[in-house]
């Protein structure tokens, strides 16, 4: 094992220099001539180039659905087949998201490969109109109003890749960018990982499934493109082939389709099968869940109905956008006023039972590597949380490997110890870089 003043001077200088893993450019990747980009149809270069100049913003689409309308259903489905081998070639690079549209692509789609944006320099470029109506076409009609009242729409993407007749899902949101009409789209892996590959401790482990703990709000947390997701589903296909029983999913949009093994899994997707999250829960209470996961908490109604569900005696799961533990215990009683924050505090004390704060990090040789802190609710740090003494749980994880926790510090310097990542990426991610220089 390497001395404290070993790591800590590799810690200081890598403090000043700050550099990730460099990596050479290998085949493939956006831009390579592996594979070429079909060719647009060319009724939708006419579409675009016939959009009066002077309409913009709402009008600029209203104007697009309009000229949508008008084509043949023949034509709608080669402008979904044009999509489709976009999709295809993202799946070939292995990124993780695609992005159409707008002046900042600059007629490029990019991709997001090992976790960094490029553009992809194949096929003729895009302009603007025509990555409009692309994404429009992909839309429902309920999809476009709540794009033109939200100025945004989340919704599920299918691919079918004829290979081998399997689904190819993805997360989908359409936006505007200074006017334009953009859109992300990112991959759903068709394959779940263990539970057990994701490393958490057997105290933990247990815990995350409900033969062994029947009830309790779990809370899975990260920035965006952290994993979430994909934990998420872990956890529901180690309950789904571990315990008879009836799993609620309740999400925005639904990514992974899970299928019925001992438990029967229903997928309620806000705006199409349920009008809101908070609808979702409550229409849960009356379908006999044992199991419910929640997408995402996102106001408080949901946070509310998240707490009141696990109330009554379910196991919950749900993601907030956090990058620790403390902080997402935080952020949820600061999402209510000042005078509401006491009940919360305690409320909340009592229905959580543990907390993952996770991210995704750069592996040493290529590729990603999930790190992540755990936080399972001790009474200690159930009375922290009563007492608003919040700042005391860190150390209450550093302490408590023998109940499964570990903060994101100490899982940091477990990686760069078995070669994982280099020390400059484990001071780049750390929250708390002083208490990761002092480990030896």
């Amino acid at each position: 094992m390497e001395s404290s003043s070993h790591v800590e001077q590799t810690l200081s200088h890598t403090q000043n220099t700050m550099r990730g893993p460099s990596r050479s450019a290998h085949a493939g990747s956006p831009g390579s001539p592996s594979e070429n980009r079909p060719n647009l149809p060319p009724f939708v270069r006419s579409l675009a180039q016939s959009t009066p100049a002077l309409l913009t913003g709402e009008e600029r689409i209203r104007h697009h659905v309009e000229q949508l309308a008008g084509l043949e259903l023949t034509q709608r489905a080669g402008m979904r087949s044009y999509i489709d081998t976009l999709l295809s070639r993202m799946a070939t690079l292995n990124a993780s998201d695609i992005d159409i549209g707008g002046m900042a692509e600059r007629g490029s789609v990019w991709f997001r490969v090992d976790g960094r944006k490029r553009p992809d320099t194949q096929g003729d470029p895009l302009s603007p109109d025509e990555s409009a109506l692309l994404i429009l076409n992909l839309l429902t009609r309920s999809g476009i109003e709540r794009l033109l009242s939200w100025r945004a729409a989340d919704f599920s993407y299918e691919l079918n890749t004829s290979h081998n007749r399997a689904r190819k899902r993805f997360r989908a949101s359409a936006y505007l960018d200074l006017g334009n009409l953009v859109l992300n789209m990112r991959a759903i892996s068709n394959e779940i990982r263990s539970l057990r590959s994701l490393g958490f401790h057997p105290v933990i482990e247990k815990g995350l499934l409900f033969s062994h703990v029947r009830d309790g709000l779990t809370l899975i947390t990260g920035v965006t493109g952290s994993g979430k997701s994909s934990t998420l589903d872990a956890i529901v296909d180690a309950n789904n082939g571990d315990a008879e029983g009836h799993i609620v999913v309740i999400g925005k949009p639904i990514e992974y389709v899970h299928e019925s093994k001992k438990c029967i899994v229903r997928h309620r997707e806000v705006g199409v099968d349920v009008p809101s999250f908070k609808d979702g829960i409550v229409q849960a209470l009356r379908q006999d869940p044992d199991i419910v996961v929640i997408g995402e908490m996102r106001d408080p109604e949901t946070i509310t109905s998240a707490m009141e569900i696990t109330d009554s005696g379910h196991k919950v799961f749900s993601t907030l956008h956090t990058s620790s533990a403390v902080e997402s215990i935080d952020r949820i009683i600061a999402e209510y006023p000042g005078d509401q924050q006491d009940r919360i505090r305690q409320r909340l004390a009592d229905v959580l039972r543990c907390v993952v704060s996770q991210k995704l990090l750069p592996k040493r040789g290529g590729g990603r590597i999930l790190a992540k802190e755990v936080l399972w609710m001790s009474p200690q740090a159930r009375a922290a949380v009563k007492n608003g003494n919040t700042g005391e749980i860190y150390q209450m994880m550093w302490e408590g490997w023998s109940q499964g926790q570990i903060t994101l510090e100490q899982d940091l310097f477990r990686l760069m110890k078995q070669g994982h990542i280099t020390p400059d990426t484990a001071l780049a991610y750390a929250n708390n870089k002083r208490r990761l220089a002092k480990l030896a």
